[in-house]
């Protein structure tokens, strides 16, 4: 785990290889507990998990297709959706008591973040209304609905919010084996596909990704560690 830390800005944090789920979330409650506290500084996390599912709150039995790796029920918001390796998962625990307690604009800056970050690989993240997560338009692809262009996924949003501190986050496709998102129907969506930034014919890696997310972050919400 690399951190980099200075008193009163977020803490910036990378941990290598593989990270549990169980063992995410055991840090994620602790964090915010601690933040709450005032005894912690804001954190963003990013990991990376072994093939798994989550449900989040809104999450529908008849959306996971088949059980192919392990499913994790959760606090987040949101609905089914996939994590694994080649994906940057980014936990971000930042305390909306001093940021402005308004949900929408948090949802929204997230979303901003994401575009930031992918606009410096030249793709167009791109948000839907009554569709969650960044998208990204395909019009050499039919859509698996209605034949119309396609818009696959490319990033996942899911938050949720204890005494006004954040937790969860985003997930990011970099290149993660997409096949593995065959086992549900991700966030209740369907008709559109899912995609990555290798996908798309980028040779992008996670520390390429990483930096971009760093300076995106540092223009939507101000200095990190």
């Amino acid at each position: 785990m690399r951190k980099a830390q200075i008193a009163g800005m977020v803490e910036w944090i990378i941990s290598d290889g593989l990270t549990g789920y169980d063992e995410a979330v055991a840090f994620m409650e602790a964090r915010v507990a601690a933040i709450h506290e005032g005894t912690a500084d804001e954190a963003v996390w990013l990991v990376e998990h072994p093939p798994l599912y989550t449900a989040g709150t809104s999450a529908k039995a008849a959306d996971l297709l088949e059980a192919r790796f392990p499913v994790h029920e959760t606090g987040r918001g949101g609905q089914y959706t996939y994590h694994g390796p080649g994906q940057r998962v980014v936990y971000v625990m930042l305390d909306l008591n001093r940021r402005g307690r308004d949900v929408r604009q948090f949802v929204a800056q997230l979303e901003a973040w994401v575009i930031a970050a992918l606009a410096e690989f030249g793709v167009t993240g791109e948000i839907r209304d009554g569709r969650v997560g960044v998208w990204v338009a395909r019009p050499e692809k039919p859509s698996l609905f209605d034949g119309s262009p396609r818009e696959d996924k490319i990033a996942a949003i899911g938050v949720k919010l204890r005494r006004w501190v954040s937790f969860h986050g985003i997930a990011i496709n970099v290149e993660p084996d997409l096949a593995h998102y065959s086992g549900i129907v991700p966030c209740g969506i369907s008709g559109h596909g899912v995609t990555s930034l290798v996908d798309l014919g980028l040779p992008v890696g996670m520390e390429d990704l990483d930096l971009a997310l760093k300076r995106g972050f540092e223009q939507v919400f101000g200095a990190t560690g």
